[in-house]
């Protein structure tokens, strides 16, 4: 009864060290540079199917299919620009992480700067508007029903002091 127990053990360890080896990919490359190259456009590619996900990270079928084809171009000896502009053709601009500067994606690259110029030009714009209030302000006479009551106010806590110094 042990022995079985012993078995099943063994035989489940080893389908999830199997299982867990199937996620780990393993390419051969001719050199370093072209090891660098995969690593580095499959960080840069999007996961299609992912939520923000780059294709290293993923585990997702078509991650593994864009994989294995980023691969066999490495190996062919494509450039990155090849490489890339198979993705963008097949995927669109979705699949990259730094989409190319196009008219379909001005938005993404020129939309955030602009937003923050127009913020900070807002802001000054308003601070400074504000300041030249406050000095306007200041500088305004006071009308005679103001001036009025200043002057009973003043008069009353006058009074005061004289009753404390007394």
């Amino acid at each position: 009864m042990k022995l079985n127990h012993s078995i099943m053990a063994l035989l489940l360890g080893m389908s999830i060290s199997t299982m867990a080896m199937a996620s780990i990919d393993i390419y051969e490359f001719d050199s370093p540079q072209q090891e660098a190259q995969y690593r580095g456009l499959i960080e840069e590619f999007r996961c299609p199917k992912c939520q923000n996900q780059n294709l290293a990270g993923s585990d997702a079928p078509i991650a593994q299919d864009l994989k294995q084809k980023t691969y066999e171009m490495v190996k062919d000896g494509r450039s990155d620009t090849e490489i890339r502009n198979y993705m963008f053709e097949r995927y669109g601009d979705f699949i990259s992480y730094k989409p190319p500067v196009r008219p379909s994606t001005w938005i993404l690259w020129f939309f955030p700067p602009v937003l923050l110029v127009l913020l900070i030009l807002g802001w000054i714009y308003k601070a400074r508007k504000g300041r030249s209030q406050l000095s306007a302000d200041d500088t305004q006479a006071l009308s005679s029903s103001e001036e009025a009551k200043l002057a009973k106010i003043l008069a009353q806590h006058g009074d005061k002091t004289d009753d404390k110094q007394h």
